[in-house]
């Protein structure tokens, strides 16, 4: 249903390093890259992040209560997202560890710019 999210960003070059390593590790890179705006992930595989400078000039905020979450092959994945990004500038919003009792294991953590994301396991 989801084609792709775009986030906010303040700091295009600083964000682009962070969904760089990021895009990497989940075996993908960029697919579009104009002036302003850069988007990550595989024409006709599924949904991509995109990252731009608002379009109305102001400055990017995060949106409360909004995630994007990436979905990893494995365990290790999870570990190895959530531990590149805060290698790259991210934050921690929860170390990875299941959550629930039905399966879901996930890793939180937050953008250079302070967007939440997960990468998860179900």
């Amino acid at each position: 249903m989801i084609g792709y999210v775009t986030l906010g960003t303040n700091d295009l070059a600083r964000a682009a390093k962070f969904y760089d390593a990021i895009a990497a590790e989940m075996g993908t890179g960029r697919m579009m890259d104009f002036d302003g705006f850069i988007a990550w992930g595989t024409p006709g595989g599924g949904a991509g992040i995109g990252l731009t400078k608002p379009f109305d000039g102001n400055s990017a905020t995060v949106g409360n209560g909004v995630m994007v979450a990436l979905e990893a092959k494995d365990k290790d994945q999870v570990h190895r997202l959530y531990d590149i990004a805060l290698a790259h500038g991210g934050t921690c919003e929860g170390p990875p560890g299941p959550r629930g009792d039905g399966g879901f294991y996930a890793g939180y953590f937050r953008d250079p710019d302070g967007n939440k994301l997960n990468a998860f396991i179900m």
